[in-house]
């Protein structure tokens, strides 16, 4: 059973991610910026390229361009939220603050790889570093050929965004096991202004869009970089990542799911002496991302194996038997329920 959840703080980071594509690491070293493609005439046709060009345009946009903007994230079912974005590139430096405008107060500000999250109604900061922020598209440095064997694209035409004129491509999957994107780019730049994921039957299930928007705005990294370090009268959450390999804690899949390759894998402690860690191992196809979060199993918390809906980003609990006990599995991915289950179904205990 599919249960619907509103869109929640998570929804915010959505078009953040669109426009922020260059902040995924997915090795440890940093490729050279991807050279942004030439843009076409104002008022010429759409540039003949395929997927990989137009997603290296983008990427090299967000690299490139400062700006501040009101972006506001969409379901059909009705369910919205709002945030306020200051974003400014320095060199390799990518820096940012996401102000909440909708749902409980929140302010969050990333440095490259470090965020930190202020949470003013607990009084409490959270730090951490992500190397991997399930964003649109999930890009590292360039993109890779390999994308064009999941996706295709198709120029759609033109359109203004928050009286930008843009050009409009749809990204489509060449199998039932990934979304389709409408992607809306400011025709100058190939900076992503909206964006839509679109299921099999071209149906929208999620749509960000910027309502209001500054490019090149005098943003400063140094005032950015104070209000992140100003935690006087927070109490300060740090989250503890430790570096791993799935095959060093006894995980594999059995049969690869197409087109989706891994990352990276994580472990983090569940809290607490002797209760165990949890690892995430993360997968990509070059645009959606796929995490798996697995965990001793608990029978206590007496957890139910549900399928949970947010948007274009489902969740799948699920129970799994091994050699030394019962885990816990939770997948979670801007994928079709089939993606994390054909996950879930060749995840292997590999000890």
């Amino acid at each position: 059973m599919t249960h619907s959840m509103p869109i929640s703080a998570r929804g915010f980071l959505v078009l953040v991610a669109a426009l922020c594509m260059a902040q995924v690491s997915l090795a440890q070293s940093r490729p050279a910026p991807a050279t942004a493609k030439s843009a076409p005439a104002a008022g010429g046709d759409l540039p003949a390229m395929g997927v990989v060009e137009w997603l290296e345009r983008m990427h090299a946009a967000a690299r490139q361009r400062s700006y501040v903007g009101t972006f506001v994230v969409s379901a059909p079912a009705g369910n919205l939220s709002s945030a306020r974005i200051w974003h400014v590139c320095e060199g390799d430096l990518q820096m940012e603050r996401i102000e909440a405008l909708s749902g409980p107060p929140r302010s969050t500000f990333r440095r490259n790889d470090q965020v930190v999250t202020f949470l003013p109604d607990s009084k409490v900061v959270k730090r951490e570093k992500r190397e991997n922020l399930e964003i649109f598209p999930n890009l590292s440095g360039a993109p890779d050929s390999s994308i064009a064997d999941s996706y295709g694209v198709r120029a759609i035409g033109k359109d203004r965004v928050a009286g930008f004129d843009a050009d409009v491509v749809q990204i489509e999957p060449r199998d039932g096991l990934r979304f389709g994107y409408r992607v809306w780019s400011e025709r100058r730049s190939g900076l992503v202004v909206k964006l839509q994921t679109l299921d099999r039957d071209n149906k929208v299930i999620e749509q960000s869009a910027f309502s209001e928007l500054q490019l090149d705005a005098p943003v400063k990294v140094h005032a950015l970089a104070q209000m992140m370090g100003s935690t006087a009268g927070y109490r300060v959450e740090k989250s503890e990542l430790e570096r791993t390999t799935a095959e060093r804690e006894g995980w594999a899949l059995g049969k690869p799911v197409a087109g989706f390759r891994p990352v990276s894998s994580f472990r983090r402690p569940m809290g607490g002496d002797g209760l165990g860690h949890t690892m995430q191992w993360t997968f990509t196809d070059g645009l959606a991302t796929v995490s798996l979060f697995i965990e001793p199993y608990d029978a206590q918390r007496k957890p139910e194996e549900v399928l949970l809906a947010l948007g274009a980003t489902y969740t799948l609990t699920r129970r799994l038997t091994g050699k030394d006990g019962d885990w816990w599995l939770t997948a979670v991915g801007e994928v079709p329920p089939q993606t994390l289950d054909a996950f879930a179904q060749n995840l292997v205990r590999a000890r």
